[in-house]
């Protein structure tokens, strides 16, 4: 190996840090093990924009290892309606992994991420800032083993649907 690569050149690619339940319960497990305060946030991320980016770093700024946790197309399209999401699931997790914030991705097929925080139990859940630590519908599942709840990101003034919203204006107006 060449002394001439930098750190960032060292690192695996973005769609080698997606990984499923059970690796993803190892790897957290092992940087447990190592001291790591662990993160967990979670969302759609169908189109980014820069509220998911501030959300994300701001999410890393709480641990050492931050997760992230993509929901699966059918539960984007249960959550956004039909024609949703744009981006296949397994894209939007590689763009994701490919944040500098972002250490580990994994997509969750279940409605809510309760048993994805039961499995791997990060010290901090982080929310955006369209919740509240009192509205967080996870909340009780993260207190239950010890874990925070912490809100996150600026004000929620971005969202994929004004994005698409936007585009899909300009292009009537063209």
């Amino acid at each position: 190996m060449s002394s001439d690569m930098t750190n960032e050149q060292l690192k695996p690619d973005a769609a080698s840090r997606i990984l499923e339940r059970n690796r993803l319960i190892a790897r957290v497990a092992i940087a447990r093990r190592s001291g790591a305060r662990i993160v967990l946030a979670n969302g759609c991320f169908d189109i980014l924009h820069v509220g998911h980016v501030r959300y994300l770093e701001a999410a890393r700024g709480f641990g050492d290892m931050l997760v992230v946790a993509v929901n699966s197309d059918a539960q984007v399209c249960a959550l956004k309606g039909e024609g949703r999401p744009f981006v296949p699931e397994r894209e939007r997790a590689e763009v994701i992994a490919a944040l500098r914030a972002v250490d580990l991705v994994t997509i969750f097929h279940e409605p809510t991420v309760e048993a994805l925080l039961l499995a791997i139990r990060p010290d901090i859940h982080a929310k955006g800032t369209d919740y509240t630590p009192d509205t967080v519908p996870e909340r009780n599942v993260v207190r239950s083993y010890g874990g925070r709840v912490a809100v996150v990101g600026d004000s929620k003034d971005h969202s994929s649907t004004d994005v698409i919203n936007k585009v899909l204006m300009q292009k009537t107006e063209d």
